[in-house]
């Protein structure tokens, strides 16, 4: 099998980084902020999961490897938002979050599309 490296050691650094920000967010810290970091850690992690299964899927194609970089890409950038305005106070970066939100989103969509062009190829 060959695996997408790339893609799995950056979904093993986001689900590194999803655990660190959740524990984090379970000790030490206000409840607001606890429940901004415990949500952003949630999504990092839902997504590091799905980019790893996606970089070790032998059939991802360039479809697949797309959708794995965006889900990742997404959710690092809107637990990273989510950190900001719960820790450094940046309420801006609330502005941010919705572009991680957005990425993930159409990560899901590329790989719903793949899905289905690849199933449509392989009824014909």
């Amino acid at each position: 099998m060959n695996a997408n490296r790339n893609l799995v050691f950056f979904a093993a650094l986001n689900g590194a980084m999803s655990v660190a920000v959740g524990a984090f967010g379970a000790h030490g810290v206000e409840p607001h902020q606890a429940a901004l970091l415990q949500t952003g850690g949630h999504y990092q992690m839902v997504h590091a999961v799905l980019a790893a299964a996606i970089g070790f899927w032998p059939a991802a194609g360039r479809m697949g490897t797309a959708a794995g970089w965006l889900v990742s890409t997404g959710g690092l950038v809107f637990c990273t938002a989510l950190a900001f305005v719960a820790l450094a106070g940046l309420r801006v970066m609330g502005a941010v979050a919705p572009i991680g939100g957005t990425l993930m989103i159409l990560g899901w969509l590329l790989l719903a599309g793949h899905a289905v062009r690849g199933m449509a190829v392989q009824n014909v």
